[in-house]
């Protein structure tokens, strides 16, 4: 390995260690949810915002929170209802009587962290408030365009339970979103370590990266090799879920109305690379493919009515079709060398 190689590979495995830390800090408010925790770095260190589900109480709005304290940096809450306005978002330009002018009053999402809480429960011009902020880091409002500081990250979260009041999310901001992860309830024993956790006062979480050392974890990211072969991979199975009786899964084809997007590739390889990172490698493999894909694919495939019919999840859809691609065998012989 040359002198470039060996700089990088020790740069990652401090990366590691810092988002360790961060980790460590983080599961001393949330018990349990590894997996979720795992994502949500992942969609940090890749740039990607970030959608929860789950039914309540299983400390979503808890952990955005917490892992915007840990990572310092501004953080702003939106509890979205069915009243809000898309001014209420991103701002307006209000008169100044005595002035005689219009003056710019920027809205909360002008900042590092912006929680978007139960963001099904606002209609859907509300939602696609967020569409030019999310995909362009900047805010129009009347002539003038303000960007959002960075980094600039969207974490949203809905309860799937109710469905008086709520909202499906359009596809074009779905598709905005990196991962999407569903949270089931946790372990026995992490639940009575939560319970125990509630008896007693609320732990106090110390800052352990600045917003300027995430930017910088971030860039590092960029950086991490990804073999052609594994892109092509990526490509193969958002492919696969748009024809799935090309790709040999006709059983299942009548269930899927549109596949994934292009958006699903490249976030499957902005994935794989921000978990190859928070894995100590400067590589990525297709392990860090799959176990991404779920979460990366499971919201851009829109069903059919007799998917939703007979049950089908579009988490089968994806499984279905992880089993039937095969994925690329990588030499790792240049990072060995």
């Amino acid at each position: 390995m040359d002198s470039v190689g060996g700089r990088f590979l020790e740069a990652a495995n401090e990366a590691k260690a810092r988002m360790e830390a961060a980790l460590y800090e983080i599961k001393r408010v949330i018990a349990g949810q590894d997996a979720m925790l795992e994502r949500v770095l992942v969609s940090l260190l890749a740039g990607g915002h970030l959608l929860i589900e789950g039914v309540p109480g299983l400390a979503k709005t808890l952990t955005i929170k917490t892992v915007a304290q840990v990572l310092g940096g501004t953080f702003r809450r939106i509890q979205f209802t069915p009243d809000l306005v898309p001014s209420d978002l991103v701002g307006t330009r209000i008169y100044k009587p005595g002035a005689e002018r219009f003056d710019t009053e920027l809205g909360p999402v002008f900042c590092n962290f912006l929680l978007a809480d139960e963001i099904n429960r606002a209609p859907a011009k509300v939602q696609s408030a967020l569409l030019e902020v999310m995909q362009e880091r900047q805010v129009t409002i009347g002539e003038e365009t303000h960007s959002v500081p960075a980094p600039f990250l969207v974490m949203a979260t809905q309860n799937p339970i109710e469905s008086d009041g709520t909202y499906p999310l359009p596809e074009a901001q779905i598709d905005r979103f990196m991962l999407k992860v569903v949270v089931g309830y946790p372990e026995i024993g992490d639940e009575v370590t939560v319970v125990q956790r509630a008896l007693a006062e609320a732990t106090a979480v110390r800052q352990i990266l600045s917003p300027d050392e995430l930017l910088g974890l971030q860039q590092m990211t960029t950086e991490v090799y990804v073999d052609p072969a594994l892109a092509r991979y990526t490509v193969e199975l958002a492919t696969a879920t748009r024809d799935l009786a090309a790709a040999g899964l006709a059983d299942v084809a009548p269930y899927v109305a549109y596949g994934a997007s292009p958006r699903g590739p490249i976030n499957l390889v902005y994935g794989a690379r921000a978990l190859a990172l928070l894995r100590g490698r400067t590589y990525a493999l297709p392990q860090d493919v799959r176990d991404l894909a779920q979460d990366v694919l499971r919201h851009r495939l829109v069903l059919t009515y007799q998917a939703l019919a007979e049950n089908i999840t579009p988490d089968g859809i994806v499984a279905a079709v992880l089993d039937k691609v095969p994925a690329p065998k990588i030499e790792l012989a240049r990072e060995s060398a």
